[in-house]
């Protein structure tokens, strides 16, 4: 069951892509709390003939039949009119013939918008801004009639350029071959070469691509490499990585493409176009890889209507970690206590551990989130919760810090803490941090054990054993005899005995 705030509200946004349309919808509370709460996609390849400059016949009939299906959808779920954010990009801006589409659009009561490539591109670094912790970056949205390159700078839209460099327009000009001949791969990068030459290299920036071409390619590169986790956005695909990915792509013919683990069948025919695109643009950037985004223009537009000028979320990382909260409460007090405790014990036991703010930080979001489980059920709420954290992504976390929150969920009530399949994630060093966190929070969940708040507070003595005073108006039985249960945890992660005494 989908727990929302009671203000929540719906939007759909329609993306008519060249490659790809989509209909996505949110649920939302304006400023505080957002969340996908379906899709429907639909490979139309309406760039189909744009290499030609005219939309084909057979293109069109399949955007025609695509708006039906997202009209007939909203009608059925009961979205109206104005909650709904249709958008057309490069093929309807671009290619002739399109007028028909928006005709049909109009009718079936969704009338689309056809963006600039300038306003495109404001979409995409507006979704970056707001899901990525850069300040900075290089912003780049490859679908399938354009590219759009864009500068982002202080978090916001810095200019940017729409290049007729889509994985559709490319393959229609350039490759007539399955798969294509060396001549012709050739050809294509001199083609993107010549378009992205005058970009500025050495700047450092880091780059950040959306579209599906690229979150094929690291799918793709996720299943090769038997990646942990089943989350793209953030992941971080190396340029050698790419040069690989691109030369097994371009030896395979489309049938073999299509057998790949973790490409869809519709990305078969152009992803090869985009591991050329990506490996040209990286090169002229003089970088090293790519971050990749799971967000896109349909996030930027959504944002528009979710935040106020200038549509930024303040935190990116302690927004979407409250709006998982959100998704799955549990009493705020018991969650608010835990995490003061926990960071009262951090804080107490700095001269041991001698842990920076960034561990600081960690420990505090798993003590918010450390009971979500609890809306599977009691039993193994601690799993319940380390699955729901690594669900989906936690834009501003990195995967390893992801990942490390999730096993402080998991083991914040009992285990051992351990890596487990997560441990291609982690360093060595890594394994001294998980305990003395979980350690840490297991604590503070049990000296919250009746969840009252009869411990309001705690006073640390370091000897050759650490004695914890607990701060109570009368014997906190309970907490003291749970504490004290952890000793051996305790002791594992500080090198020290622990004693547990009130008042």
């Amino acid at each position: 069951m989908l727990h929302f705030l009671q203000d929540t509200r719906r939007l759909g946004v329609l993306d008519l892509g060249s490659g790809t349309a989509r209909l996505v919808v949110y649920a939302y509370a304006p400023g505080r709390y957002f969340h996908q709460v379906d899709e429907l996609r639909e490979p139309v390849r309406l760039g189909e003939g744009l290499a030609k400059g005219s939309l084909s016949p057979e293109a069109l009939k399949r955007g025609a039949r695509a708006l039906r299906l997202f009209a007939d959808f909203a009608r059925a779920v009961g979205l109206a009119q104005e909650e709904v954010v249709a958008l057309a990009t490069s093929a309807l801006r671009d290619g002739q013939g399109g007028e028909a589409l928006l005709e049909e659009a109009a009718r079936l009561g969704l009338p689309l918008r056809v963006i600039s490539g300038e306003e495109e591109a404001r979409y995409g670094v507006l979704a970056v801004a707001n899901s990525f912790p850069f300040s900075e970056a290089w912003v780049v949205d490859q679908g399938g009639g354009s590219a759009q390159v864009s500068r982002m700078e202080g978090r916001r839209f810095a200019g940017g350029r729409a290049l007729p460099l889509g994985v559709l327009r490319l393959k229609e000009a350039f490759w007539t071959q399955d798969p294509p001949s060396a001549r012709e791969v050739q050809a294509l990068r001199r083609h993107v070469r010549a378009h992205l030459k005058g970009l500025p290299s050495g700047t450092g920036l880091p780059l950040v691509a959306m579209g599906g071409t690229v979150r094929a390619l690291a799918r793709l590169h996720q299943k090769q490499s038997r990646y942990p986790l089943d989350l793209l956005h953030g992941y971080f695909l190396p340029l050698e990585a790419l040069k690989e990915l691109k030369e097994v792509l371009l030896a395979l013919p489309l049938k073999k493409r299509k057998e790949l683990e973790g490409l869809q069948p519709d990305r078969a025919e152009t992803v090869p176009v985009g591991a050329v695109f990506y490996e040209a643009l990286l090169e002229t950037l003089g970088l090293p890889g790519l971050y990749v985004s799971g967000q896109g223009i349909r996030e930027g537009a959504f944002y528009e209507r979710f935040l106020p000028p200038p549509h930024l979320l303040q935190e990116v990382r302690g927004f979407f970690v409250e709006a998982l909260f959100h998704r799955y409460p549990f009493d705020p007090l018991h969650r608010d206590r835990v995490a003061a405790l926990a960071l009262a014990l951090f804080d107490g036991l700095a001269p041991l551990h001698r842990l920076g703010p960034a561990a600081r930080r960690l420990l505090h979001e798993a003590a918010l989130l450390h009971d979500i489980g609890m809306h599977v059920g009691y039993l193994d709420h601690h799993k319940h919760g380390a699955y729901l954290v690594l669900s989906e992504p936690l834009p501003g976390l990195t995967h390893k810090e992801q990942a490390l929150l999730a096993l402080l969920v998991r083991y914040h009530r009992r285990g051992k803490p351990e890596f487990g399949a997560l441990k291609p994630l982690f360093a060595k060093e890594d394994k001294d941090l998980l305990l003395k966190l979980s350690a840490l929070l297991r604590l503070a969940e049990h000296l919250e054990r009746p969840r009252t708040g009869r411990v309001r507070g705690v006073r640390l003595e370091i000897g050759e054993r650490v004695r914890l005073r607990l701060e109570a108006s009368e014997e906190p039985w309970v907490e003291v005899l749970e504490t004290e249960k952890q000793a051996g945890l305790f002791a594992k992660a500080f090198g020290r005995g622990l004693e547990v005494v009130w008042p």
